[in-house]
């Protein structure tokens, strides 16, 4: 039996009932279609319409524009429990973007877009990497040439998540000088876009399901009332603004994943014989256990009292750092130690043990690379 976690003031009856009504939510209409997703790289985005629907999408929206205004723990359950059912970050994708828009749009693009990135009747992207130009924004070179009451956009952006199947995008331009200073925020509506066009879809390594496509830009004329915020050479500031909950939205699955891996390998490791008795049995097997059970606590503590912080507005940017680098390593390490319990089962990927030490690799690398967290970090020290 793993050991309690203390509970957090957030971690009320109301998001238990919530939990509850996610995890079956997904075990019913999702987690039986996973195996055809993998297979054909997406997931239909007429998927997500029943799920916001059902208040799952976005239910931190705020009730003028359609959603709950519940407390932004809810959408981090709805991301813990999207993990442990191996389904992939398109929802964490989807709200982050969203969060550009509800904090820094004019009020008319949030009543545009928000009730319906709310409803899933929208999906939403960001497309910020460049094929020379990844975790250092600065280099960005897609260019957004004003022209008279329309953006002209060039260029191109890779590793997009939701790329291939979101209809609403957020493109990372630059509209002035070399630097932070001269990048906007540009939305696009991107079914039947003339000079926009989705390339193929990446194959990576782990997480099949999630889209993760080349997008390119070829003239593409928006209105010039789709910059967020309506003023140009706000778009670092944007990016930045959303940086806590941003490396929450990467803790979170991290603690998830590795709570789900842990359960696994002890259910595993109870049922397999080696030796006329169970592996479990093995003092060998126990301690590696018994370590892995006291990483999944710590992790998972951090965890909630971040949560807590994000939600009381106390969450600095270095805690967030923390956080995003080391339950991403220690999510690694959790799954690579659970896998080689499993043997050779473990690299079957049949074996969700296989699928999760795969999907795992990324965590440490999108969001901020973690050497950029540790160098973050170090500034303030």
């Amino acid at each position: 039996m793993l050991p309690q976690l203390h509970r957090q003031p957030w971690m009320d009856s109301d998001i238990e009932t919530f939990r509850d009504q996610v995890r079956r939510y997904i075990a019913a209409e999702m987690a039986p279609h996973l195996p055809v997703w993998r297979e054909q790289g997406y997931i239909p985005r007429e998927v997500w319409r029943p799920f916001g629907e059902m208040g799952f999408m976005l239910p931190e929206l705020p009730e003028e524009y359609g959603g709950a205004g519940a407390s932004l723990a809810y959408q981090l359950v709805v991301q813990d429990e999207l993990t442990r059912a191996e389904m992939p970050n398109n929802v964490t994708v989807h709200s982050i973007a969203s969060h550009y828009i509800m904090d820094f749009g004019t009020e008319a693009q949030k009543q545009r877009w928000l009730p319906k990135l709310g409803s899933g009747e929208m999906l939403v992207g960001i497309a910020m990497t460049e094929p020379g130009c990844g975790t250092d924004l600065k280099a960005i070179s897609t260019r957004a040439r004003r022209d008279g009451d329309h953006y002209v956009i060039d260029g191109a952006k890779t590793f997009i998540t939701n790329g291939f199947t979101c209809n609403l995008l957020i493109v990372v331009a630059r509209t002035g000088e070399a630097g932070s200073r001269g990048l906007s925020l540009i939305v696009l509506e991107t079914e039947n876009l003339p000079g926009f066009r989705v390339g193929r879809l990446l194959e990576k390594i782990g997480m099949p399901a999630s889209d993760t496509a080349e997008l390119f830009f070829d003239g593409v004329r928006v209105p010039a009332d789709q910059l967020l915020g309506g003023v140009e050479g706000h778009g670092f500031k944007q990016l930045m603004g959303q940086l806590p909950y941003e490396r929450m939205s990467i803790a979170v699955p991290a603690a998830a994943v590795i709570d789900r891996a842990l359960e696994l390998t002890i259910e595993y490791t109870k049922e397999r014989k080696i030796f006329g008795a169970p592996l479990f049995d093995m003092q060998t097997t126990r301690h590696k256990l018994a370590e892995l059970a006291t990483i999944a606590h710590v992790v998972r503590t951090f965890v909630n009292d971040c949560t807590q912080r994000l939600l009381d507005g106390t969450l600095d940017d270095e805690a967030a750092y923390m956080a995003k680098w080391w339950c991403t390593e220690q999510q690694c390490r959790v799954t690579d130690e659970c896998l080689q319990l499993f043997g050779g089962y473990g690299f079957m990927a049949e074996y969700p043990i296989a699928r999760m030490y795969a999907a795992s690799r990324v965590q440490k690398i999108y969001g901020g690379a973690n050497e950029v967290m540790k160098e973050l970090i170090a500034r303030k020290l």
